[in-house]
């Protein structure tokens, strides 16, 4: 039996990976950490955490790829800089998403209290 899904769509200023970049703990505790303190490379992130410096850089990839960090050569090191603007995209989106459900539940619940049913199963 073959599933078919929905096709996925893109947000405006939102890459689909950073809800799956957002997923995982140890990102969510690295970005925390480079919006906290600043730019860090993985080293410096792995001298406080007890994985590896090439598994540090792997979660660090993934939060590139969501455009969550932007990795920036300084001499011989690589730094990664916070991106705070994807995460003000997300929230933005997050926030229109919220308004839009509210809406429709409020018109739901406004249907279900006009309905004559309604009455007579909560006065009966």
């Amino acid at each position: 039996m073959t599933t078919t899904h929905a096709p996925s769509r893109d947000i405006p200023g939102v890459p689909g990976t950073v809800f799956t970049a957002m997923a995982d703990d140890v990102r969510r505790d690295l970005l925390q950490t480079l919006i906290h303190d600043g730019a860090a490379t993985a080293s410096q992130l792995a001298r406080s955490r007890p994985i590896s410096r090439q598994a540090i850089g792997k979660h660090l990839e993934v939060l590139s790829q969501a455009a969550l960090v932007q990795p920036r050569k300084v001499g011989r090191e690589v730094q990664y800089v916070p991106q705070v603007q994807t995460l003000r995209d997300t929230s933005r989106w997050l926030t229109t998403l919220a308004r839009q459900w509210d809406r429709r539940l409020d018109r739901l619940a406004r249907l279900a209290e006009s309905d004559p049913a309604h009455d007579r199963t909560t006065n009966g």
